[in-house]
């Protein structure tokens, strides 16, 4: 097998997961790490993977290469499962500090897919993988819930149940995942839903009268106040920080040019559908979102 990029977590409530909600729902937690990847390649060498790409030692995503290659558990699982594709997080520190400490530079699996194609993958149900990785004695991550039927605020309760590894009295995780095995998309693709507590609590703070969009606003600052939020900055800079080992200000252009070139990849449809196929001066929402990435991150431009 070679390296298959995960696929994307579609924010709750738009067109590619519709109708997620019927049937049996398992609610996860969203874990605040770096995407990883591991399989075995035709020769049955275990491989490790980055969110964009394969690893090597020399580029190791935070260590992790080196984490998978030491860990005999993993090697066997693989061997007595070589068409088994293990995805997960890489428990690192991004903007998230409150894990507990023990949790720390563990990979967590979260999905396990068989390859069916060049294009296609088949997802494992989590009841039927459980007990495989329980086997070999992985850490995966645990469901909050199963909900028949559900609807947005039954998995808004979920947000403040998402205890799953943090540190006693330090808060609740990043967000949730929604997993329906049964689900394929109007595109035909299985894809799963996520709600994240940032972005639950600014839409319970515009719901409260705060942070209300005033009128007259450029159509390019409207966009940066909803999407381009201080925790969609930390995760970028965090994301650099841990594929470079470190951060030196020769990286601020990166940071610079990832903020942009992430938030149009991620959220340029669902600001087409929100907005009504607004006209968008992609300079001056580059201008803008630099300003935000300085003022978000003072410290490394004084």
């Amino acid at each position: 097998m070679q390296f298959k990029k995960y696929q994307h977590l579609e924010r709750y409530g738009t067109d590619d997961v519709t109708d997620i909600e019927f049937g049996e729902v398992l609610i996860f937690p969203k874990l605040d790490g770096t995407n990883a990847s591991v399989w075995l390649d035709d020769e049955g060498n275990v491989k490790a993977g980055s969110r964009n790409r394969e690893l090597s030692l020399e580029k190791d995503n935070a260590g992790f290469y080196e984490y998978i290659l030491s860990n005999e558990n993993i090697k066997n699982y693989l061997e007595a499962h070589p068409t088994h594709r293990l995805y997960g997080e890489w428990l690192v520190p991004h903007s998230l500090k409150s894990y507990r400490e023990d949790a720390w530079r563990k990979f967590y699996v979260f999905d396990i897919t068989i390859d069916k194609g060049e294009e296609s993958v088949e997802y494992i149900p989590y009841d039927i993988y459980k007990p495989l990785l329980e086997e070999y004695n992985l850490d995966f991550i645990i469901p909050i819930a199963k909900v028949v039927n559900g609807n947005y605020e039954a998995f808004l309760k979920s947000l403040d149940k998402n205890q799953f590894l943090i540190k006693d009295g330090a808060g609740v995780g990043e967000g949730v995942v929604i997993k329906n095995y049964n689900f394929y998309n109007k595109y035909k693709r299985q894809t799963w839903a996520k709600i994240v507590t940032t972005e639950f609590k600014e839409i319970h703070n515009k719901a409260m009268g705060y942070n209300e969009i005033k009128a007259g606003k450029m159509i390019e600052e409207v966009i940066v106040d909803e999407y381009c939020t201080e925790a969609f900055i930390e995760k970028e800079f965090a994301k650099i920080v841990n594929e470079n080992e470190g951060w030196t200000s020769k990286y601020i252009p990166m940071l610079l040019g990832r903020v942009f070139s992430e938030l149009i990849k991620e959220e340029t449809w669902n600001i087409i559908k929100k907005h009504k196929q607004p006209k968008i001066d992609f300079k001056t929402l580059n201008h803008l979102i630099t300003q935000k990435v300085k003022m978000t991150k003072r410290e490394i431009f004084s």
